[in-house]
């Protein structure tokens, strides 16, 4: 793809999602005037949990890994772990935190619909705040696109923001949603889907209403 192509077109060459469409900017721009609204400077805590239980192993793919905080903190396990994200602003700030850290780990850029281009497969995945970005067929578009780099008995882990409760987040998901994404047709089966909460600047300390949706690669 041509420099003149990019240069003349915010997304990339791919194709927007819903939200940038609506919005008229790339993700990128979210990152440009100071930390994004999900960046809390940490990983956040329901996915500092997961560490700390355990459940991570093998190669972990991060997706939509914003500025690296959960990414880290997983690698930190010495884990071979892949953070895409389509934010080339948030990936830079991720590799100088990986750095400054002393933390090996990759991060690549990535389009969410396109994921079989990493050529790469993976036995742990974490969403922490992508799957609820996408509406309608996005939606299961992306399930597609996770399972194709997933191996078979593979776990996913997501935390969304739930429809279930007061001072929801900007894009809240129902537990019908994430079952109609992630079925037996895109390759998933859902174990759980558990109440949490998700950290965001604009919410008090507890955060917003969350789903933390436990899945498995068919």
């Amino acid at each position: 793809m041509s420099e003149r192509i990019l240069a003349g077109d915010p997304f990339g060459g791919r194709q927007p999602t819903q939200h940038e469409r609506m919005s008229g900017k790339p993700w990128d721009a979210s990152y440009h005037d100071g930390p994004a609204p999900w960046e809390i400077g940490g990983p956040q805590p329901a996915i500092a949990r997961l560490v700390y239980e355990g459940v991570f192993a093998g190669t972990v793919l991060d997706a939509g890994c914003g500025s690296g905080d959960n990414t880290l903190h997983v690698a930190s396990l010495g884990l071979p772990v892949l953070g895409f994200d389509v934010a080339e602003t948030a990936l830079a700030a991720a590799r100088k935190k990986a750095e400054d850290r002393g933390i090996e780990v990759t991060f690549a850029a990535a389009d969410a619909f396109q994921l079989s281009r990493l050529e790469r497969r993976f036995d742990t995945v974490l969403d922490c705040g992508l799957f609820h970005s996408f509406e309608g067929d996005e939606r299961s578009r992306y399930a597609v696109s996770l399972a194709s780099v997933t191996e078979h008995g593979g776990t996913l882990y997501v935390l969304c923001f739930s429809d279930d409760g007061p001072d929801t987040g900007p894009h809240p998901i129902s537990r019908d949603d994430l079952r109609a994404a992630f079925n037996p047709g895109s390759g998933w089966n859902v174990a759980a889907i558990e109440p949490d909460r998700v950290r965001t600047r604009y919410h008090d300390e507890n955060g917003a209403p969350a789903w933390l949706a436990t899945i498995k690669r068919a």
